[in-house]
């Protein structure tokens, strides 16, 4: 449960797909394997420190998501050939060297990497309105009446939505991510208690957009269900880890609160992605 938490992971105790995953990128560090462009994409936390490493130095390869995509395979192109290096997009024992040479790995605060000054332009940037602005909810099982009804509300503000139904977090962020959404809203049910959670990444460094939303879900929640709602808390699931856009992940329960309080929810949710797009950052 330990090792869970740390990971940003449902501390649970039980070992099971994400937790496993996480142990098996949890092994690896920068020099052990070579790094490259491949699908399925490279995981663990040696493309994490890779990722790090390289915005540090200003290349931009992506959120540090310990995922080797697109974005970091162009970034680790450009520091090669800035560096004079064979450009062949493979992280070996050279560049791995020659990174270490640069520089100590720089433990990332909010907004200092170069996709979270990117984050941050973009909301800077963004319409103040929920017109138009497309909006992902992700139903992961047992919500359907709340997912229809943050649907309705969305769309009653002028949002394009897309709501999606399936269990699996990584299935989830995949068709988010094809729509192109601004933002994600996933709702899972629970047995008991609320979560509202946001993305982190391993040095701590949260989604700036993402905290904003999870903490103005937190602030509208309480009134309307008359219980108790811990403090949002940045998590590494998949769905949050995976998608490229502002992303929460809502846990709900018990399920007989939700039956009544599931319309006062529902509208709870839409007033806080309203206030958002309003007000995307914080200060």
């Amino acid at each position: 449960m330990e090792f869970q938490t740390s990971r940003g992971l449902h501390g649970d105790g039980i070992v099971g797909p994400q937790t496993w995953s996480q142990l098996v990128e949890a092994g690896w560090r920068l020099g052990d394997r070579l790094l490259y462009l491949r699908s399925p994409h490279l995981r663990g936390d040696d493309v994490d420190e890779l990722q790090r490493r390289l915005s540090g130095l200003g290349f931009d390869a992506g959120r540090v998501d310990g995922i080797f995509g697109v974005r970091t395979a162009a970034a680790l192109h450009e520091f090669q050939r800035n560096a004079g290096l064979t450009t062949d997009g493979v992280c070996g024992p050279d560049t791995s060297s020659e990174l270490r040479r640069l520089g100590p790995r720089r433990e990332a605060d909010a907004g200092s990497t170069v996709s979270g000054v990117r984050e941050r332009e973009a909301l800077r940037a963004s319409p103040r309105t929920l017109q138009d602005r497309r909006v992902v909810v992700g139903n992961g099982g047992g919500l359907d009446a709340l997912c229809e009804r943050v649907h309705a509300g969305l769309r009653a503000e002028g949002a394009v939505v897309l709501t999606l139904h399936h269990p699996d977090g990584s299935v989830q962020a995949g068709e988010a991510n094809e729509f192109g959404g601004d933002a994600f809203v996933g709702l899972d049910a629970a047995d008991e208690g609320f979560v509202v959670a946001y993305f982190v990444d391993l040095a701590g460094a949260p989604s700036a957009g993402g905290q904003r939303l999870a903490g103005l879900i937190y602030e509208e929640l309480p009134p309307v269900v008359a219980a108790l709602v811990p403090p949002p808390r940045g998590m590494r699931t998949p769905v949050l880890r995976e998608t490229r856009m502002v992303a929460v992940l809502c846990r709900l329960g018990p399920p007989a609160l939700l039956v009544e309080h599931g319309p006062a929810v529902a509208a709870a949710l839409t007033r806080a992605l309203a206030r958002w797009v309003q007000a995307p950052l914080e200060g």
